[in-house]
């Protein structure tokens, strides 16, 4: 899907599924998305939990998305509680990789083809092994199912991360599989970490864009923290990402009260925000 829009006055816009809440009944939310004018969804619902969704839970988001005149951009896999995908408890670990199979098959069913999902930040070298270990162990089980249903798989960037592990499995695994999603606001809590982006930047498929003071992390409409916009549209434009802008904000920390005046904003700043990638496209 390109960045640009359908045409100048109504461009194509993502935001999270969760902006107010990420558990419980998300048809209001999903109703509010569509009236503010955004076209797309990050499903990003349940992101921490080891919530598995039936067959009739997926189809009532597609009956919702279908009423509302959405689609979904990507969806946020979790990484799991007791069910956590590279734990060194092998039932943990199998368990864990069911969960992701079960966001894989949601993405594929709602029409989405990239999955992101966390991984743990570079550790110590003593433990970095053993924890690569456990990652390649599950990407290997996890490939063949992804690729079956035509899904690829973005590791986040995660706050404190030095990028080590993402550089290592990015050259381990092909782009047909494997990619990056990057996140602003994590990047600016560790020092903008840019440099590793403009390296990375031909394996860009996700991004999830919001801002923050620097200090927490914060899920701010972009423009209201410390991220340089500038720079980060200069170099979203030289990657090889296609997709829309997406935000993945939350209400929470903006001061502001009013769904609809929160959406109202985030949807003007992500128009800013898609007007700003393309300018820096059109002069490189």
């Amino acid at each position: 899907m390109p960045m640009s829009g359908k045409n100048k006055e109504h461009p194509i816009l993502a935001i999270t599924s969760d902006y107010f809440q990420s558990e419980g009944d998300p048809q209001p939310y999903l109703r509010r998305i569509a009236e503010a004018g955004f076209t797309h969804i990050h499903w990003c619902h349940h992101w921490a939990t080891d919530f598995i969704y039936s067959d009739h839970e997926i189809g009532q988001i597609r009956q919702w998305f279908k009423e509302f005149g959405l689609c979904l951009l990507n969806l946020h896999a979790s990484h799991g509680k007791e069910k956590y995908w590279v734990s060194q408890n092998e039932y943990q670990r199998l368990a864990g990789i069911e969960l992701v199979e079960n966001r894989i098959q949601m993405t594929a069913r709602l029409g989405g083809d990239v999955l992101i999902i966390h991984i743990p930040t570079s550790r110590p070298p003593e433990s970095r092994a053993a924890c690569l270990v456990q990652i390649r162990k599950s990407l290997d089980q996890l490939e063949p199912y992804a690729r079956h249903h035509s899904v690829r798989i973005a590791l986040e960037n995660m706050h404190g991360d030095n990028w080590e592990m993402l550089e290592t499995l990015l050259v381990e695994y092909d782009a047909g599989f494997l990619g990056l999603c990057f996140d602003s606001g994590h990047a600016n809590l560790s020092g903008h970490d840019f440099e590793h982006l403009k390296r990375l930047k031909d394996r860009l498929i996700a991004v999830h864009l919001h801002d923050n003071d620097g200090l927490t992390d914060q899920h701010k409409i972009p423009f209201s923290g410390t991220v340089d916009w500038e720079v980060l549209a200069s170099v979203i434009a030289l990657s090889s990402y296609e997709g829309c802008v997406n935000l993945e904000v939350s209400i929470q920390e903006t001061g502001y009260t009013d769904e609809d005046a929160f959406l109202r904003q985030a949807y003007l700043t992500g128009e800013r925000l898609t007007a700003l990638i393309q300018a820096k496209r059109s002069v490189r």
